[in-house]
């Protein structure tokens, strides 16, 4: 399972906007340099943000991108859910149905129950934290993270 470059770098502009404060705004520009992708790859994130209410635009000298909400107020299930969907959808099995209209797996599906417990368990996760979580250092957010799972070495180890 991996995240697309648009969930990370979606995410990335969220919190380059939400570093901004309630009254503050960002440029594409300021984004785009912030974060080291194009104007254009910016633009478009920003635009499925906008879509999807998470930001509000204004326009002229002044203008720019800012949280339509505090970030207190934003959680990061919804501004993934707005990029790129949630793993596990309710049809999820009509779309992987294969070459049938139904799937032979419909009525005993152990995978589909691997997949619902593994949605559970992210959005237990993504809808307790906030934008305004992520604004935190490392050290801060894992310790976070670990009060929300039960994680059993809470010296988890990333591969960077």
């Amino acid at each position: 399972m991996k995240l697309s470059s648009q969930d990370e770098y979606g995410l990335r502009c969220m919190l380059q906007i939400a570093r901004c404060g309630e009254e503050g705004s960002i440029t594409i520009p300021e984004i785009s340099r912030a974060e080291g992708i194009t104007n254009e790859y910016a633009a478009k994130l920003l635009r499925i943000l906008r879509q999807g209410d998470l930001i509000k635009s204004t326009r002229g000298q002044a203008g720019g991108y800012a949280l339509a909400r505090p970030a207190d107020r934003i959680t990061v299930g919804e501004v993934m859910a707005v990029l790129g969907g949630r793993l596990f959808e309710p049809g999820f099995c009509q779309r992987h149905s294969g070459s049938e209209d139904l799937c032979t797996h419909s009525t005993d599906c152990s995978i589909r129950s691997l997949w619902r417990a593994v949605q559970v368990a992210l959005d237990q996760v993504l809808s307790q934290t906030t934008l305004r979580d992520l604004l935190c250092n490392e050290e801060e957010m894992t310790s976070l993270v670990n009060n929300l799972v039960q994680v059993e070495d809470a010296r988890m180890v990333y591969d960077v």
